[in-house]
């Protein structure tokens, strides 16, 4: 209560927060307050590329779909997308990282060394690579994109590992003969948390947006699904004259990686006692 506390205290922090929890709300509700919930799978040619009007608050798409539909329901794709992948890397980083940390010597040596050939290379392109070597898919995203992100995790509970094996009470555990194992689990990792939520917090919006990319290059969502990324790249070609074709789902991309961002950076200030005292 006084991370929230002092999260709440930052009005940029609070207002990505709002935001987040407004998005997760749509997600959650998406088929009961989406205006046409249907126009995730079907057309209607008749009322296509049709302006913002009261009818259609952000206009229709090439195949007369319900922009605003189609974002709302787009919300939970992205969420999930985001969910699964940072879940995921947590799964594969976390174990790495506490491995390679806990004690020096070639295993850790290894490990970190295959940390740095993944973060050698930038993330979209090798998830592209990975993307490209499996159909065309959310599945295929969120594939690419846990096998790319990982790493991130793996360094920082590596680099958290690191700080806290000298720590006084770990000195103490091992002392009265406590199994490294339940060291690192029940008192190094409890520790490391709150920069593993910073990072798991600044990866939701970087993965929304990579997501989004790979939409947009064909390697992620396929139609017909309300995803924002496909939205822009079918948008393309209608424009400049169907501008609120691709307009709305940019900004709701804009928005929740915006969002993410900014929580993450005030929790990552309210977790980490350092960078309070530096700001007095």
């Amino acid at each position: 209560m006084s991370l929230l506390r002092r999260l709440l205290r930052d009005p940029v922090a609070a207002l990505g927060l709002v935001i987040v929890i407004f998005a997760v709300l749509v997600a959650i509700l998406a088929p009961w307050i989406a205006p046409y919930p249907e126009d995730a799978f079907e057309s209607h040619l008749l009322q296509r590329l049709r302006e913002p009007s009261v009818e259609f608050p952000f206009g229709t798409d090439n195949l007369g779909r319900d922009i605003l539909s189609r974002v709302i329901l787009g919300t939970r794709n992205a969420l999930a997308v985001a969910l699964s992948v940072v879940l995921a890397s947590t799964v594969i980083g976390i174990p790495i990282g506490l491995a390679a940390g806990w004690k020096d010597g070639w295993l850790s040596d290894i490990l970190m060394r295959l940390t740095d050939v993944f973060l050698a290379v930038p993330q979209l392109i090798l998830a592209l690579a990975l993307g490209q070597l499996m159909a065309p898919g959310l599945g295929t995203a969120m594939v690419a994109l846990a096998l790319t992100y990982w790493p991130f995790f793996a360094r920082t509970v590596f680099a958290e590992t690191r700080r806290l094996r000298g720590a006084l009470f770990v000195d103490a555990l091992a002392g009265i003969g406590a199994h490294p194992l339940r060291i690192l689990l029940l008192h190094v990792l409890p520790n490391a948390a709150p920069a593993i939520l910073v990072r798991a917090t600044i990866g939701m919006g970087f993965t929304i947006l990579t997501a989004a990319i790979l939409g947009f290059l064909g390697v992620g969502a396929v139609p017909p699904s309300p995803d924002w990324g496909l939205a822009v790249a079918e948008a393309r070609q209608y424009l400049p004259e169907a501008w609120w074709f691709p307009t709305f789902p940019g900004l709701a991309i804009l928005l929740l990686v915006l969002a993410f961002n900014l929580l993450g950076d005030g929790l990552r200030d309210a977790a980490d006692p350092r960078l309070r005292r530096s700001r007095r």
